[in-house]
């Protein structure tokens, strides 16, 4: 899942925007898209950003999250 920033947007806002959350998948879409945090805190608009890895942490958290009552 690629997404593209707009101007002056942050890693963690992509992150909310796209995936509707920001803890835990922040940090995977940094490490996963290698010289992202060269370009500051505000990414010029029409960076790509990969949150293929970040979604797939998102899903597992989620799941996670998940409470049973009854077997």
């Amino acid at each position: 899942m690629i997404a593209t920033a707009q101007q002056g947007e942050t890693i963690d806002a992509i992150c909310w925007r796209v995936l509707g959350r920001t803890a835990g998948v922040t940090e995977r879409a940094l490490a996963s898209n290698p010289g992202l945090g060269d370009l500051g805190a505000q990414l010029p608009g029409g960076t790509q950003v990969d949150l293929t890895e970040a979604a797939a942490e998102a899903q597992q958290a989620a799941r996670r999250q998940t409470v049973k009552l009854w077997d």
